[in-house]
């Protein structure tokens, strides 16, 4: 449950985000060789005029370098991983869910490649340490070892296992196994390696830019690896060095490429596995042995799901410099795009805010982390478990009892969004028996009220009136022919779908908003072939007949599912009779119950040939005992 309220929580504040533009200015300067550097503007302007009347400032001003500053930098290594840190790295550099990580680490501590994978402890055993260093040194040099010891800063560390690790450092690789599971120990290998490597060196450089005419200042910022350090085998890109030109204090720069652009911020990000375990490690909130268990269960009840959206296109002013003149346009970008991401469902929004209203204290997540500080207290047998129980039971079984009376009405979730234009009726979303839907009107008008399934990613939380309006201009009419009659599109329970008198036909790979009469009658033909061949026989007073399945020729009552649909295998009951030649009255038997099911002929054994078996001991003295015969009460 807390890990299902901070995914429905977060939803909640990326839907209240209101977005902010500021401008955002790069530009290209040139020094007297030809040599270009990238800097940027030192603060962003908050309006287009702003950024206007600096670009305007630009096109006579004399800029020349302020400053040129360098320094010594350096990036140290991670410790080696943990449970929560494995899930994490295995999602942002393989792809990996957490449940494919944990089932792909627990193969390989089962085959004896690593150590346990439930740990949070960074602790490296001393042979561990030892074993790295000479690794290390025979592969690169002394200069790369350098022996560090880990300590796990969460106070409420069980520490029970060390880091994971391989549990042999002189194979970087394992061979015999699938790619994933070889990609996942190399990770493993190269962390624990990098652990115990020296940092890596760099050199920063920072150069400002004077605007003659102007109070703000350009920066240019670069980076060279001076030694690579742990990077040598974890994280290095050599794409990362960013050069800068030999400048000097005072030289002369000529503007080459100038733009102003316009960007909006942003809500906070939506979770990824990786960083919802992330979350819920520093919030106390279970173990590592249950992380990815908790991840995976919200996902496997439906209260989360992980999709990948696409984004939609958004226009953005942008002011350039160009033949010595300001330039305004307007182009467009895709944001907002997302790639697998977690999303609450409507169940999740509905059940979510049901506890927090019912059962505040079991989904507080300070009360979580508590409980599991209570089990630590039993395991060291502070404390009797049964007083923990007792502690946690009492209160909940009250409010268990409390929360009984409550009716359905009261946590339906209902949303009032609006007036339908057309008739005047309130326009609402609300939860149902088949999930999330849009109402027109209330169930004591005098007029029934219409109904509408909220489909796609649409949701009771964020749905828009225009939105939930345009759900009820289904079903949708495709065309008319003379064959087929009225062509609908339309949604259902099942997915989207063409209806042609009473007939369907599911659309897997349209819309039924897209979706045009020349496809339509496409799938219809296809249809029709499918049921022509799929009839054995038809009887023109009755609707039972006999059709061909996935196990065989069988009769078909004529009720749909649901409303006392029968279907009789005709081998069962006729043996090898053919389909073709069963009569109306033959069917009816059969539906009623009234034929007995054909036994099947049983194929004749081949007589056994006589075996001499060899006597053993025990058998000869069971032969050798004679029967004892009991007493008659006549003797």
């Amino acid at each position: 449950s807390p890990v299902m309220r901070l995914v429905v929580e977060r939803e909640r504040e990326i839907a209240q985000h209101t977005s902010v533009s500021t401008y955002k200015v790069k530009a290209e300067l040139v020094n007297e060789s030809g040599e270009v550097v990238d800097v940027k503007l030192s603060k962003d302007f908050n309006s287009k005029q702003e950024a206007l009347e600096f670009a305007t400032k630009l096109l006579s001003a004399d800029l020349s370098v302020a400053s040129i500053e360098k320094k010594p930098s350096k990036r140290s290594p991670k410790a080696p991983f943990i449970t929560s840190t494995l899930q994490q790295e295995a999602s942002q550099k393989l792809g990996f869910s957490v449940k494919q990580t944990m089932t792909i680490a627990q193969n390989l501590y089962r085959e004896g490649s690593i150590t346990y994978m439930r740990t949070d402890s960074f602790t490296l055993s001393e042979t561990a340490i030892e074993a790295a260093g000479k690794v290390i040194e025979q592969e690169f040099g002394a200069q790369y070892h350098h022996v560090r010891r880990f300590k796990t800063k969460d106070s409420g560390a069980q520490e029970a296992h060390e880091a994971i690790r391989p549990t042999d450092l002189t194979k970087p690789s394992i061979y015999g196994v699938d790619e994933q599971t070889a990609k996942l120990y190399s990770l493993i290998y190269k962390r624990t390696l990098a652990s115990q490597m020296s940092d890596a060196q760099l050199q920063k450089t920072q150069i400002k830019v004077n605007v003659s005419n102007a109070d703000e200042q350009f920066l240019a910022n670069g980076e060279i690896l001076t030694f690579p350090g742990f990077l040598k085998v974890y994280d290095y890109l050599s794409a990362d060095d960013k050069l800068l030109p030999d400048l000097s204090e005072g030289d002369a720069l000529t503007l080459a490429g100038f733009s102003a652009r316009e960007s909006f911020s942003r809500a906070k990000p939506r979770y990824t596995e990786a960083s919802l375990v992330k979350k819920i490690e520093e919030m106390g909130i279970g173990r590592p042995s249950t992380f990815a268990t908790m991840v995976s269960t919200v996902q496997d009840r439906n209260y989360v799901t992980k999709e990948t959206r696409e984004g939609v296109e958004r226009e953005y002013e942008l002011i350039e410099i160009e033949d010595n003149a300001v330039v305004e346009s307007k182009p467009s970008e895709i944001t907002g795009a997302e790639k697998n991401k977690l999303f609450p469902t409507n169940v999740a929004y509905l059940l979510n805010d049901f506890l927090v209203k019912n059962f505040s204290n079991i989904i507080d997540y300070e009360f979580t982390a508590k409980l599991e500080s209570d089990f630590d207290t039993v395991a060291t047998q502070n404390v009797p478990w049964k007083q923990v129980v007792k502690n946690f039971y009492d209160p909940f079984h009250a409010q268990i009892e409390a929360a009984a009376d409550i009716s359905r009405e009261e946590t339906h979730g209902m949303r009032e969004l609006g007036e339908d234009p057309k008739s005047g009726k309130p326009v609402s979303v609300r939860f149902g028996r088949y999930g999330a839907f849009a109402q027109i009107g209330h169930k004591d008008d005098e007029d029934k009220p219409t109904f509408a399934a909220l489909r796609g990613t649409l949701d009771i939380e964020t749905i828009t009136l225009d939105e939930a309006l345009e759900l009820f201009n289904m079903p949708r009419t495709v065309g008319e022919t003379d064959d087929f009659g009225i062509i609908k599109a339309n949604y259902g329970r099942f997915g989207p779908y063409i209806q042609y008198g009473k007939k369907y036909v599911s659309l897997k790979e349209h819309t039924p908003e897209e979706v045009d009469l020349a496809t339509a009658l496409e799938l219809i033909a296809a249809k029709e072939k499918f049921d022509a061949e799929r009839v054995i026989k038809t009887f023109d007073e009755s609707e039972i007949q006999v059709l061909n399945g996935r196990f065989g020729p069988y009769i078909w009552n004529g009720k749909k599912r649901g409303k006392g649909q029968k279907n009789i295998t005709i081998k069962k009951v006729f043996g090898d009779k053919e389909p073709a030649d069963l009569s109306l009255e033959e069917c009816k038997k059969a539906i009623a119950g009234k034929l007995k099911p054909k036994a099947k002929k049983a194929k004749k054994k081949a007589p056994k040939k006589a075996t001499a078996k060899k006597a053993t001991r025990k058998t000869v003295k069971k032969s050798a005992k004679k029967p004892v015969k009991k007493a008659s009460k006549e003797s």
